[in-house]
């Protein structure tokens, strides 16, 4: 049995399917905070201590263990579709890394030969048409989620529902998945489920995005980076993620959920 993603606090209180662009960083941080008393001193993906991760092979047997025997909640989180995708561009595309770099090395220039994007420069002020753009990079997204093209696809991009069903079928239970948009609340119900060492306050928490502030501010409202084709492909993609998690398709700017979640519904349906 293999937990790609999977995160566990070292008392072995909660268990985390990590889904990128869906509050993940701040997740950590409480995770990491129910067991120190504090919090990880930069950004907890980069942590190699503190917190069981699959990918440190010394966690993979405790991790397997836990998750198994069914001993700890175990959640996951996301988020509108619309968003995420939105959230993924203007951070890993248009924006410059924590490290000062691009994201992926030459990803970006790439983009800018096959796909014609244009994302600006810190030194133009982030200044491009967001919306061409974006659509580029969408049909970019597209295929390499449909065609493995020009190459795999990228966890930030991926579909929830793909990356949340590796821990389905490879023997894992889920006891949440809550939304990133009623993030307090979803966070609580996993908490209170959890003994764990220390107690945290979500209210008290700060939203830790180690991107923010090294890109371009989203300058127009969601519904206008969307054209029809554009839709379609949203569709095409992540058709799954807004029937399984309830977000609205027919209107990208309604962020909310319009249902609530049934795992078992999703049990079945990502277990296959």
């Amino acid at each position: 049995m293999t937990f790609p993603g999977v995160w566990m606090t070292e008392s072995a209180s909660m268990i985390y399917r990590v889904v990128p662009k869906c509050a993940c960083s701040t997740i950590g941080q409480i995770m990491f905070y129910t067991d120190h008393g504090l919090f990880f001193d930069g950004d907890i993906h980069d942590s190699t201590s503190g917190l069981h991760k699959w990918s440190q092979d010394e966690s993979q047997k405790r991790i397997e263990q836990i998750v198994r025997a069914r001993k700890a909640p175990a959640f996951t989180c996301v988020r509108n579709p619309y968003s995420r995708i939105l959230s993924s561009f203007f951070d890993k595309i248009a924006g410059i890394q924590r490290n000062g770099r691009r994201y992926r090395g030459n990803l970006v220039s790439q983009l800018i030969q096959r796909y014609g994007i244009d994302v600006g420069s810190p030194e133009s002020g982030f200044e491009f048409d967001q919306v061409t753009s974006f659509r580029r990079f969408l049909l970019f997204a597209r295929d390499t989620i449909r065609w493995r093209r020009p190459m795999e696809p990228d966890i930030h991009w991926a579909a929830m529902s793909g990356q949340i069903a590796t821990f389905i079928a490879n023997g894992g239970h889920y006891d949440s998945i809550f939304f990133t948009e009623t993030f307090n609340d979803g966070m609580q119900r996993v908490l209170d489920k959890a003994e764990t060492p220390n107690s945290i306050a979500l209210t008290d928490v700060p939203r830790f995005n180690e991107s923010e502030g090294h890109g371009p501010k989203r300058a127009h409202k969601i519904s206008e980076y969307f054209d029809d084709l554009s839709r379609h492909l949203i569709w095409e993609i992540y058709k799954d993620d807004f029937q399984l998690f309830r977000y609205d398709f027919d209107d990208p700017d309604n962020r909310m959920p319009i249902g609530e979640i049934d795992l078992e519904e999703v049990h079945a349906k990502l277990g296959r």
